[in-house]
């Protein structure tokens, strides 16, 4: 008989080792939570970062296709004609034939808020045309992030 009890006591403490208890999950399921607020708030600032200079990189490429726009065709699209004329000629263009074949751009991209960027001619300043977004509001003005972006 005392073999049984020498073998069914270790038997009893392995089963009461097995998992967890209630206190050691609370205290990993805390730092857990505790890393994710650090990587959240270290986080979060960059990709507000993030959207404002690939905001800055599509005004860029749209300020460069408008150039080559004004290479071919002598002049800059009207207010009227907007950015649409960047990938289809308008039909207000006096010389058709100058167009780029395919457009200047492929397609026009959105904001990283997902509005249109906006196009103005002519441009504050004596600029003959600027292409801005509304910022994370879409507001005229702002400021942080809310702030408008032009090129």
């Amino acid at each position: 008989m005392t073999d049984q009890t020498q073998t069914t006591a270790p038997d009893a403490r392995k089963k009461r080792r097995n998992g967890f208890s209630l206190v050691e999950l609370m205290v990993v399921l805390f730092i857990i939570a505790l890393l994710a607020t650090v990587v959240a708030i270290n986080v979060l600032p960059s990709q507000d970062k993030a959207m404002k200079v690939k905001a800055q990189s599509d005004i860029a490429t749209m300020a460069q296709a408008m150039e080559m726009y004004r290479l071919d065709n002598a002049t800059y699209p009207s207010q009227s004609d907007g950015l649409n004329a960047l990938v289809s000629p308008p039909a207000t263009l006096t010389m058709p034939q100058n167009y780029r074949s395919g457009g200047y751009i492929k397609s026009l991209p959105a904001d990283p808020w997902g509005r249109a960027y906006q196009y103005r001619s002519p441009g504050n300043n004596g600029k003959p045309f600027e292409i801005f977004s509304l910022g994370a509001d879409g507001q005229p003005g702002g400021e942080g992030d809310n702030a408008d972006i032009v090129g």
